[in-house]
């Protein structure tokens, strides 16, 4: 279809409240939800507040919901939608609205803080670190992504239970864990850190019930929960409860402190 004209809601608003707007708006074949967002600020909305940067997909900054789904506008071709249907695009709603748009995600910052840094294993200078490809490729899924933040949007413990925000990290960061976790040159169990037990007792781990609702919606296609999440849980799980595990460590301290 070469061109035709689009029915469209979109959320027009700030903090103090808001609503949908009804817009009809010119479709080109090709065009992606950003192009036909653009071109409502042009003609008809020039004060229409929307973030983004990179057009490609790979800046994370355009998410929004469309038709209720957490989504890059940049990467929602209009060829999937009917052109006799009305598309409805909206704020994440996990995160406080900013103005239309544009909300404040400043959430996902502070918990990306409270996750600790890599620690370097002693005697290694950097540029001497080794490691095996295939533990290369196991973390490398994790470093594709763009921090669009849709996996923290769509899991419900963020979504519709504000009161979990400030004991549960999200699968983006509880997927930083893991990444560490896993990371084979990673020396924080020799400077006394726990990861997997972090992963439970500060970070909420155990608010995670791996609906995959986080996984369906990356557009990096990275299996948050069956690569990151799940393999965390079960570590964390054999830490805390697997009594052959719990006396292993335990003797290994004992060894090491001796």
């Amino acid at each position: 279809m070469s061109g035709y004209e689009a029915r469209f809601k979109v959320w027009r608003g700030d903090v103090g409240g808001g609503g949908l707007e009804d817009f009809k708006v010119e479709v080109n074949e090709g065009e992606v939800v950003l192009d036909i967002i653009h071109r409502l600020q042009a003609t008809q909305a020039p004060d229409l507040a929307v973030r983004w940067n990179c057009k490609a997909g790979k800046c994370g900054s355009c998410s929004a919901e469309i038709n209720g789904r957490p989504r890059l506008l940049c990467m929602t071709r209009m060829s999937v939608f009917d052109p006799e249907e009305t598309i409805t695009v909206t704020p994440l709603r996990a995160f406080p609205v900013v103005r239309d748009l544009v909300t404040d995600v400043g959430f996902n910052y502070t918990k990306a803080r409270e996750v600790p840094a890599f620690v370097p294993p002693a005697g290694v200078a950097p540029g001497e670190y080794r490691m095996m490809q295939e533990d290369v490729d196991r973390s490398q899924e994790f470093r594709k992504c763009i921090e669009c933040f849709l996996c923290q949007d769509t899991c419900h413990v963020v979504r519709d239970h504000e009161e979990n925000k400030q004991a549960f990290a999200g699968p983006r960061f509880l997927m930083r864990v893991a990444e560490l976790d896993m990371h084979p040159l990673d020396a924080a169990a020799e400077e006394g850190l726990d990861r997997k037990t972090t992963a439970q007792d500060e970070h909420g781990l155990g608010y995670c019930n791996i609906t995959k609702c986080c996984t369906e919606v990356c557009p990096e296609g990275i299996k948050i929960t069956d690569n990151a999440l799940i393999p965390l849980k079960e570590r964390a799980v054999d830490r805390k409860y697997d009594p052959l595990v719990w006396l292993g460590s335990k003797i290994r301290r004992r060894s090491s402190a001796g």
